[in-house]
């Protein structure tokens, strides 16, 4: 009995190590798109991959390569469904649906909002969650195929940018960078910066510092400055 137990676990340990690595791979095959545009489709798919690899890590019923091959078929299926998408527009509708205009000229249309199943106190959070709290602040307003609601503001209510109240706008320095942390310089963003350990530490001293390893977090800023975060007394 506790030898049958014992293999029993082993293979339940072996199962799920196997999917564990094998979702991470396919995850990685098919892309970013999986999460930084997550239509309908691929909300679907992401939850079928996640579902096959959990039942093979958890069924011992089923059967261990019949599991992992439906889990590279349904990679692939994704990747096939990814590709004729680029390539015809007319099947990129069919998978990912097209955005849908909510808001043209200011006006609500009745008909998209039926057709997308949303109502107002859908809109009005969309727009609240876009820091507009009136429809007639808002132009046009687009229900992407993600769900997100793109929202263009009438040009009265458009932010003044630095070219129209006639600010700098030369390009900065550099870009806000981690030079250290945790009490170690990271030297792989001073190699990209081309600064030095020398550089870092005479900016240091100037705020009185002595050493790197007093500091918890110092970044770069745009203008040369370093913005300092020491390390508390004990930590």
């Amino acid at each position: 009995m506790d030898t049958f137990f014992e293999l029993n676990f082993w293979e339940m340990i072996l199962r799920t190590t196997i999917s564990f690595f094998a979702l991470l791979v396919l995850a990685r095959v098919l892309g970013k798109k999986q999460l930084s545009q997550l239509t309908f489709f691929h909300y679907i798919t992401g939850i079928s991959f996640g579902s096959i690899a959990a039942e093979i890590a958890s069924q011992k019923e089923t059967p261990f390569l019949d599991g992992m091959v439906s889990l590279v078929w349904w990679t692939v299926l994704t990747l096939f469904m990814s590709y004729i998408s680029l390539k015809s527009t007319k099947l990129r509708v069919l998978v990912d649906d097209e955005p849908t205009i909510i808001i043209k000229d200011g006006e609500i249309s009745v008909k998209s909002l039926k057709s997308s199943r949303l109502h107002m106190d859908d809109v009005l959070m969309m727009l609240r969650e876009q820091s507009i709290f009136s429809i007639q602040d808002v132009h046009y307003a687009v229900l992407e195929t993600n769900g997100e609601l793109s929202v263009f503001k009438k040009m009265a209510q458009h932010e003044a940018t630095k070219l129209d109240v006639k600010a700098d706008v030369s390009l900065p320095a550099f870009m806000p960078s981690e030079i250290i942390s945790d009490g170690k310089i990271v030297q792989k963003n001073l190699k990209e910066l081309d600064l030095t350990e020398d550089w870092v530490m005479k900016k240091l001293r100037k705020h009185g510092i002595d050493s790197v390893a007093d500091v918890f977090y110092a970044q770069l800023q745009t203008n040369g400055s370093l913005y300092i975060s020491l390390k508390e007394n004990g930590i």
